[in-house]
């Protein structure tokens, strides 16, 4: 087996490890790591991460499902509201510059951390 391969295989499980634990892990991982250790567009890595997050939440609902854990009154007006933000962001994230979209995406991720951190 190649290096990219081991690469691909290693960011997936580390994803799907995160993604099962905390709830996250598409594009907090995924993205970083295609764009700085494969060199891959970041446009195509965002799209990529989304394309990654359909399989691991079905995987993590079915289990999360038996297990009685989801309130169901939640679920439905935050997925209405996700797939409306899906279909706008989707739309706009190529024109959004490369420079400008990574001071975002870096700027959520520091801004949710320290919240995380000092909640």
């Amino acid at each position: 087996m190649d290096k990219k391969k081991i690469k691909l295989l290693s960011i997936g499980l580390i994803t799907g490890l995160i993604n099962g634990l905390f709830g996250s892990g598409g594009g907090t991982i995924v993205v970083p790591a295609l764009v700085f250790l494969l060199n891959v567009n970041d446009y195509k890595a965002h799209a990529t991460a989304i394309s990654i997050i359909l399989p691991l939440s079905i995987i993590s609902t079915i289990i999360y499902f038996a297990n009685n854990s989801i309130p169901f009154k939640v679920v439905l007006p935050v997925a209405i509201g996700g797939m409306v933000g899906s279909y706008i962001g989707a739309k706009t994230l190529n024109k959004i510059p490369i420079n400008i979209l990574r001071k975002i995406f870096g700027s959520v991720i520091i801004y949710t951390a320290i919240r995380m951190i000092w909640k």
